[in-house]
């Protein structure tokens, strides 16, 4: 009977979080906050496919308002986000409007050059991110912060909902291992936006000597840490669906070894496998198509796990999961040279390769972080923008 009431009583509580989500008024929306600080000034925009206010683009809502855009910056993926991960982007002009398109991504250590910083006087950024340490949006943030600093240039962050952002979970960068993977103090699942991430990268002094930047947060309405927001638009080529998104913690490890996440199928993320993988009849094979030109494992028959039927409530619970890791570490039987160097990059400690090595299980292992955890909560607190 209690169980019949918890799940009642969860089942409600869930609805209402999913129900706010349709209510979300995220910051590009909320015009009338931003528009007046950019009337006069000489804008550059940060910003990808998912920046939108409602069903048009945030660039052509600001030309439209008669506001200079001067130059667009484009992140990981490009401006329209169906470029590789890792894969350099050039910079370009959007065929659209005219306007200069600098891409930040594979060049200049991520950082615009002294040339485009003497262009504009105003930095607007908008980009969705879905709230991990790995996933390279904030790094972007903080670097163009970090140049912002440097020129004496004012940013402004139009918030989005972290679709991931209703727990915290994972080990704390140790900053030995510090990539473009891996930027910031910070858990694996963060569970903060990035204008609340933006604050912390200036209360904490995480800019390079101690730098800050002259931020502005238009945060979002009708919003707080427990809500539920399913993305209207996929934020990069190979997190195409809410499953993805909600797996993305726990999966990503995969490239830091042997085993195929499922880069060059129809659901990235949300598998793994390698062709030695034992007692499956699962099978799939990674080919090359648009966002994963030459995925791991390419035209290599694979077997393994299909994740599709994980329900979210059972992902949500489980949170960072090692269980998937360490089931295809168990499996394939290939000890060291299942990892390669780019697992620490991913988890960000040194630990959990070791623990895996030694047979630990997915639950022991989560323990080590906990504390840090804990304190990173607390640590986050004066910085956050909406209730937990």
């Amino acid at each position: 009977m209690r169980r019949v009431i918890f799940v009642m009583i969860f089942s409600t509580l869930l609805s209402v979080s999913i129900a706010k989500a349709e209510g979300v008024i995220v910051g590009a929306e909320r015009t009338e906050l931003y528009l007046p600080l950019l009337e006069g000034k000489r804008v550059a925009v940060m910003t990808n496919q998912s920046g939108t206010v409602g069903k048009e683009h945030l660039v052509d809502v600001l030309v439209s308002n008669k506001i200079n855009v001067v130059g667009i910056f484009s992140p990981e993926h490009g401006f329209r986000g169906t470029a590789d991960a890792g894969e350099h982007v050039s910079s370009s002009v959007d065929s659209k409007t005219g306007i200069p398109i600098w891409s930040l991504y594979g060049s200049s250590a991520g950082k615009p050059t002294a040339n485009h910083m003497k262009q504009f006087d105003v930095l607007l950024f908008d980009l969705q991110d879905v709230g991990l340490r790995f996933y390279t949006y904030y790094a972007s943030m903080a670097r163009l912060m970090d140049a912002c600093a440097e020129h004496n240039k004012k940013m402004i962050i139009l918030d989005r909902p972290n679709p991931n952002g209703f727990y915290v979970d994972g080990p704390i960068l140790d900053m030995k291992h510090k990539s473009g993977v891996g930027w910031l103090p910070i858990p694996i699942v963060h569970g903060m936006t990035l204008g609340e991430l933006a604050l912390m990268i200036n209360g904490e002094k995480w800019l390079p000597n101690g730098r800050v930047c002259d931020v502005e947060v238009i945060s979002c309405d009708n919003y707080t840490h427990q809500t539920r927001y399913e993305l209207p638009i996929a934020p990069s080529p190979n997190l195409p669906n809410m499953h993805s998104i909600y797996l993305y913690p726990s999966t990503c490890l995969f490239e830091g070894t042997v085993v195929s996440l499922g880069r060059g199928t129809d659901f990235p993320f949300q598998v793994y496998g390698h062709p030695k993988y034992k007692g499956s009849s699962f099978t799939f094979t990674p080919r090359s198509v648009a966002g994963a030109k030459n995925p791991p494992l390419l035209n290599q028959k694979c077997y393994g796990v299909d994740l599709r039927n994980i329900s979210h409530n059972d992902i949500w619970s489980n949170g960072f999961d090692l269980s998937y890791v360490i089931n295809a570490y168990n499996n394939l039987q290939m000890g060291e040279k299942f990892f390669s160097s780019f697992f620490e990059k991913l988890v960000g400690v040194d630990y959990i390769r070791k623990d895996i090595l030694a047979g630990k299980s997915a639950k022991d292992i989560k323990k080590r972080w906990q504390d840090d955890v804990a304190k990173f909560k607390e640590q986050r607190r004066p910085y956050l923008l909406y209730k937990e």
